[in-house]
């Protein structure tokens, strides 16, 4: 990998990380387009790092009132009552799915679940669901002609069922194209969530598993096309562009639809399908003996 498809790369995780387009399907396309080889799910990983240090930067208050409030818990029984313990045990709760079977299907993820015609699948299906989730939002929020407007859920609200709801949806963003902030905000809004709760408690449970499969990726670095050097400067570079985008995002959501996103999806993956049915671009584009 040459420095400048690291920094292209680098910068492409950074945008796309926390917007729900999916972060891996756009490193998979970008190299398939470039004609570069396909930088792999342990670079992504190694990458998410970059994006994930912006999370803890940006929510570090948060963060540090909840690790405390959980720390004090083990010990501490009227602590555990607390919103702030609560929230450290479901974030661990959360985290289960995307664990278990981040391990049971390693090899998918790194081989059958890259093929851009499940890409293309999963960037339609699941914008299809983001739209719905998003005017059901919407719905609540405005009210309509014969209804009232429905309060929507807040984090004090959340409990271990809803958590596992949100760790499974996050665990669907194992295949590139899902999105971890489109499944996890998808399901949330469905859920009856607000769309700030729904993004924040999606940032907050990416927290573990991804620093958990970024390191256990770091072991894969200097196989094959992908090195040290190129890899550290892609991750810088995702860590400054995600810090920016975090900070715009959370902004956004609290005034805005997330329909331009759930119709550039639906665009993308047509585009794919077209592109991968006139034999424009192979569905293996960039693979090793492609």
């Amino acid at each position: 990998m040459s420095w400048f498809e690291s920094f292209i790369l680098g910068l492409v995780q950074g945008l796309t990380e926390f917007l729900p387009i999916s972060s891996s399907a756009h490193l998979r396309l970008t190299a398939a387009f470039a004609g570069w080889e396909d930088p792999g799910a342990a670079f992504t990983a190694i990458t998410q790092i970059g994006t994930e240090t912006a999370v803890l930067i940006y929510f570090r208050k948060d963060i540090l009132r909840i690790l405390s409030a959980w720390l004090r818990s083990l010990t501490d029984k009227e602590m555990r009552s607390d919103h702030d313990a609560k929230m450290g045990w479901l974030v661990i709760v959360g985290s289960v799915p995307i664990g278990v079977l981040g391990l049971t299907l390693k090899d998918a993820i790194e081989g059958p679940f890259r093929d851009l015609r499940l890409i293309a699948t999963t960037l339609i299906v699941l914008g299809l669901v983001l739209g719905f989730a998003d005017r059901l939002a919407a719905r609540d929020e405005t009210g309509g002609r014969h209804r009232a407007v429905r309060e929507r859920k807040t984090l004090q609200q959340l409990g271990i069922r809803d958590g596992l709801i949100f760790g499974m949806c996050q665990a669907m963003a194992l295949i590139p194209g899902v999105s971890r902030s489109g499944a996890t905000i998808s399901g949330g809004l469905l859920m009856g969530y607000t769309r700030e709760a729904a993004a924040r408690y999606s940032f907050l449970l990416a927290i573990p598993a991804v620093l958990a499969s970024g390191v256990y990726e770091l072991k894969d670095v200097g196989d094959g096309h992908v090195s040290w050097g190129p890899t550290i400067f892609a991750t810088v570079i995702a860590f400054v562009v995600g810090y920016a985008v975090i900070a715009w995002f959370m902004k956004f959501i609290t005034t805005k639809s997330f329909m331009p996103f759930v119709i550039y999806r639906v665009i993308l993956g047509v585009v794919l399908f077209i592109l991968v049915g006139t034999d424009v671009l192979s569905p293996h584009a960039g693979e090793s003996g492609d």
